[in-house]
């Protein structure tokens, strides 16, 4: 049928609401066309598909992100195909992923793109409302999980172990100091005095990352003291500094971890958790073994590398929602030492926020939850001889 009788029958207004369809020449009805979905390009940080959609590009591939309820993923030839409902149908060409994620409730698999997923290597993730993975689904022909954490662990006796140490350590001071400028570059219209201490903070903070590319010791377990007490040194400054910039605000002693009372603590607490979610699961995902860190030791049921690389997003992620969250006065609700619901409600959302707020990361921007997946993928590159690794640091 020619344009001109369509636009006679239908309203141009309503035709663009309509997706492409074809008809059926037996049954005679209508049939959704599938939508294929490109690769991001090199300038975009992702692609929005539709509400509850979207595909990150790494440096390794894609990961497709399905959070919306009532999806149903099956295979059609080389394509994944991706339905909502009855009326919209995306495809995604399956040579272009790398990893698929299944975030939330009410998402259905098919047999036929399980098993298809599993021949291609492509990781199938399941993550719970928190971001915490409860489920991954490979196949056990693949070897890249073995391999990347045999390295692993050889990694902790010689210098790969050491040089991640030193990324990390010198990656959270700079962040850091970076938060510090940032908070601080807003204080100084309103308070010259405040400012030059929190400027002294960061002077210290400055001079203290500087020295950790200097170390040097044949592992970490022989350099482990020196960075863990730089470290520690960094630590009480930094607070020192945060104190400074929420002290018109509320009272704040000092950084205290389990079992702290008090109402910053218990922010920060809080959203520690949700970033410990994010972390974990991008460890898991990169092939990387949770429990077996380097900076931080060994213990039975204590994720040091999950803990290892969360040290770099605490200032981007938490601590800045957190401070920003303290100096616009919002009433912190406190009830038996803990946050009451609306609070954590709250704070969680502004974790969040930032989680999915976009930072520069390799000349490029991404959203910052795509950051700590390419951040755990880097690693284990970096642990198998591919490349360097270093930690990431905000734009303040």
């Amino acid at each position: 049928m020619p344009d001109e009788a369509i636009d006679e029958v239908v309203p141009s207004t309503q035709v663009e609401h309509y997706s492409p369809a074809q008809f059926n020449l037996f049954t005679g009805a209508a049939e959704l066309i599938p939508i294929e979905v490109p690769e991001p390009a090199e300038a975009e940080r992702e692609i929005r598909v539709d509400e509850g959609i979207s595909l990150v590009k790494s440096e390794d591939g894609s990961q497709l992100i399905f959070s919306g309820f009532g999806l149903f993923l099956s295979k059609k030839s080389e394509r994944l195909i991706a339905r909502k409902g009855k009326d919209v149908i995306y495809q995604f060409p399956l040579f272009r992923i790398q990893e698929v994620v299944v975030g939330s409730k009410g998402i259905t698999v098919s047999s036929d793109l399980l098993q298809e997923l599993c021949a291609r290597g492509i990781r199938l993730s399941f993550l719970d409302h928190s971001g915490k993975p409860y489920a991954m689904v490979t196949s056990p022909m693949l070897t890249a999980t073995v391999q990347t954490r045999r390295e692993q662990i050889l990694a902790l006796t010689d210098k790969r172990g050491l040089e991640f140490c030193k990324a990390v350590v010198l990656g959270k001071i700079k962040n850091q100091e970076r938060l510090l400028r940032y908070f601080g570059k807003h204080i100084k219209k309103d308070n010259e005095a405040r400012f030059k201490k929190i400027e002294a903070v960061v002077s210290q903070l400055r001079g203290l990352w500087k020295k950790v590319p200097g170390i040097d010791a044949t592992s970490v377990s022989e350099a482990r003291g020196t960075l863990m007490g730089t470290e520690g040194t960094a630590g009480r400054l930094y607070w020192d500094g945060v104190k400074e910039v929420i002290s018109h605000r509320v009272e704040f002693l000092g950084r205290e971890h389990r079992g702290a009372q008090d109402a910053v603590n218990s922010l920060l607490n809080y959203g520690y958790g949700i970033l410990y979610s994010q972390v974990w699961g991008a460890v898991l995902n990169a092939g990387l073994e949770p429990f077996a860190g380097f900076l931080h030791v060994d213990r039975p049921g204590k994720p040091s590398l999950v803990l290892d690389l969360v040290e770099e997003f605490r200032q981007p992620v938490v601590d800045r929602a957190v401070i920003a969250y303290v100096n616009l006065g919002i009433s912190i609700g406190m009830k038996d030492g803990l946050l009451d619901a609306d609070t954590r409600k709250a704070i969680g959302e502004r974790v969040v926020e930032r989680l999915y707020s976009s930072e520069s990361y390799q000349g490029k921007q991404y959203q910052i939850r795509s950051i700590i997946q390419m951040q755990a993928r880097r690693l284990a590159g970096f642990l198998r001889g591919s490349g360097g690794y270093k930690a990431f640091s905000f734009k303040w």
